[in-house]
């Protein structure tokens, strides 16, 4: 029964594969691809923005701490030429925590250059390879529409197409209503003929009324002959009694 599962899953996958292969279209998939690049440059320039951001950030810090320093400095010097050396030792104590602060935000600052230079190469690297990429999809692109176009072509020359074998069915479905339909008049006319069927284009008469017809046409016709036979025979008469 497993085995059995197995091969029936084997065969989904196969005809689904299939299908996915036939309706995936190679261009739509390397723009895709392209959009996915992309967004990929566009995280990677975000990135470099929010380092520098933070440098800055950090940059400010520092001025404010050798601000800070100078002032401290001062007021270190003015405590002890005022006698108060109890200010001075305060004022010196926060100079060098200061000092202190100064120099982590130094390598925090270095950190971050560094970080931001790497994060520049590579956007470079990458705005490269996409750039280069962008070009060979489109080239791609450009074969395989050529390639499509030349598969249509020949399918269309040599009927195996789709479209082609759809036409030669409606062409062969109106040959056979034209056939038929042919017969069909070919029968009635004959009906007709027969007197099975009767030609109500001809009127209000009947078969029976056209027959009648044809008996008093051809009485009227009979009764003309004999009047011409009576008339010519008459007159064959007259020339003989004149001679």
């Amino acid at each position: 029964m497993a085995g059995l599962i197995e091969r029936m899953s084997l065969v989904i996958k196969s005809k689904l594969s299939k299908l996915l292969d036939r309706a995936e279209d190679p261009g739509e998939t390397l723009d895709y691809s392209y959009e996915q690049q992309r967004q990929l440059l566009t995280n990677v320039k975000r990135g470099i923005a929010d380092v520098a951001t933070s440098k800055k950030r950090l940059q400010l810090q520092t001025d404010k701490l050798e601000q800070s320093l100078v002032k401290l400095d001062s007021q270190a010097r003015d405590a002890v030429a005022a006698g108060r050396e109890d200010l001075a030792r305060q004022a010196l104590e926060r100079k060098a925590l200061a000092q202190q602060q100064l120099q982590g935000l130094d390598g925090q600052i270095e950190q971050l250059d560094q970080q931001q230079q790497k994060l520049a190469t590579s956007e470079k690297q990458l705005a490269a390879k996409i750039e280069a990429f962008r070009s060979q999809k489109e080239v791609i692109k450009a074969q395989y529409s050529a390639a499509e176009a030349q598969v249509r072509i020949g399918e269309a020359a040599t009927g195996i197409g789709e479209q082609m074998a759809d036409t030669g069915l409606a062409i062969e479905r109106a040959q056979d209503k034209t056939e038929q339909m042919q017969a069909r008049a070919g029968a009635v006319e004959e009906l007709i003929a027969a007197g099975t069927l009767e030609d109500f284009t001809a009127g209000d008469q009947t078969q029976l009324d056209r027959e009648l017809a044809e008996l008093s046409t051809g009485r009227q016709v009979d009764d003309e002959l004999e009047r011409l036979k009576s008339e010519v025979g008459a007159g064959a008469g007259k020339k003989e009694l004149e001679q």
